[in-house]
């Protein structure tokens, strides 16, 4: 494949990776998280620093699984290729809806992640995700831990 095209490959498979995320952590199942990030990644998601795959599962879970419905959307991916390794960013804003919830059902996260990501022998993972957050509206009760 001429060296052109197989770039324009890689860089959509990595825009894909950033979307299978969102659909595994709204959708599950979230132990499937396995095809976006390496055995050993690492997270940082809002100043908290998660260590192995095992431990970004167990937070998506702990995050996530009470919530009624979650919708999380990306836009905007940068990819930057360097032979095996890569670096992604993109924009994201998720909406968070937990029915019940006293003051109110919805919160709404945006900001950005930040990837580092290599060329494994099962396709691309992300090694190194961090997660900031720019704005947040609606009630935080509803992401309460």
């Amino acid at each position: 494949m001429p060296d052109e095209l197989k770039e324009i490959q890689d860089r959509q498979e990595i825009i894909d990776l950033t979307i299978a995320y969102g659909w595994l952590l709204d959708h599950g199942p979230r132990e499937r998280l396995d095809t976006v990030f390496t055995p050993d990644a690492v997270a940082n998601y809002m100043g908290d620093e998660f260590n192995s795959l095992a431990e970004i599962i167990e937070k998506v879970e702990s995050a996530l699984g009470r919530l009624t419905i979650s919708q999380h959307l990306v836009s905007n991916q940068q990819v930057q290729l360097n032979g095996d390794e890569a670096t992604c960013r993109c924009y994201l804003q998720a909406q968070h809806t937990l029915e019940g919830t006293e003051g109110g059902d919805n919160f709404i996260m945006a900001g950005r992640y930040e990837d580092q990501l290599v060329r494994t022998s099962q396709g691309w993972r992300i090694k190194h995700r961090t997660l900031t957050i720019d704005w947040v509206e609606g009630n935080p009760k509803v992401q309460s831990r």
